[in-house]
């Protein structure tokens, strides 16, 4: 169970963001009727080496008994280019149970090449991407446009001082139920190893609202039952928003 909550922590956002503005997005994390976590990603403009940037500030943690089962309390930093949304710099602070893990990273796609704290420099693939900004690549490139049901893309994507391919699986489209109303919807399915606790390998499930983009229902369809990240506040530069 807990890989499966740090899973869902770090592939929490796929919001796109106009320039000018702080966006602040939080998560319940249920099984069942259990809340088990909680998650918050904060969206802010800044700047890199002289140009504009955009900042990612993402914190998740279990509550409650599930806080004491297994105690995660994560924070994930990047830094991406405006436009591209190539990353420029990751910062990752784990806290799960007794064990503790720091890193920085930056990354230099003129050399395909990135410079880890932990292991030093090395080669990097064209266009590579990190566990956080995956998912803002995937939006902005708009590869929703390109890609057919059932069709998947593959990004190379470095996590855990890893270089690792993720493929993520176009579904189609669904009207799902949130406390904010009838949502129309992308699904997207990371293509992982369904292991002990899933029941197949795309059981992993993102609702993608097809207006603003951003995710309003987030499932994990286990062998066990369903673990859930609900929508609970979504707010521009401190005004709540509705999606639609």
């Amino acid at each position: 169970m807990k890989k499966f909550i740090i899973i869902l922590l770090s592939f929490l956002f796929l919001m796109p963001q106009a320039f000018g503005s702080k966006e602040e997005i939080k998560f319940n994390l249920k099984f069942g009727f259990v809340k088990g976590g909680e998650a918050k990603l904060i969206i802010s403009d800044t700047t890199f080496n002289g140009e504009k940037a955009v900042h990612y500030f993402l914190v998740g943690k279990t509550t409650g008994l599930t806080d004491k089962l297994f105690g995660v309390n994560d924070v994930y930093e990047t830094t991406v280019d405006a436009q591209t949304r190539l990353p420029l710099k990751s910062i990752r602070n784990i806290e799960e149970g007794k064990y503790k893990w720091y890193n920085e990273t930056f990354f230099y796609h003129d050399i395909d090449s990135l410079n880890s704290q932990k292991s030093g420099w090395r080669e990097a693939p064209e266009n590579l991407v990190d566990i956080i900004s995956v998912f803002f690549y995937f939006i902005n490139q708009h590869l929703f446009e390109e890609i057919e049901v059932g069709h998947t893309v593959t990004l190379p994507t470095f996590h855990a001082d890893k270089i690792d391919d993720v493929t993520v699986k176009y579904l189609g489209e669904d009207r799902v139920d949130t406390d904010m109303g009838k949502t129309d919807c992308f699904v997207l399915a990371p293509v992982v190893d369904k292991g002990k606790l899933l029941k197949r390998s795309d059981g992993l499930k993102f609702f993608i609202s097809k207006e603003t983009k951003m995710p309003v229902l987030l499932e994990f369809d286990m062998k066990v039952g369903a673990l859930r990240a609900i929508l609970k506040s979504y707010k521009i530069d401190g005004v709540e928003q509705v999606t639609k």
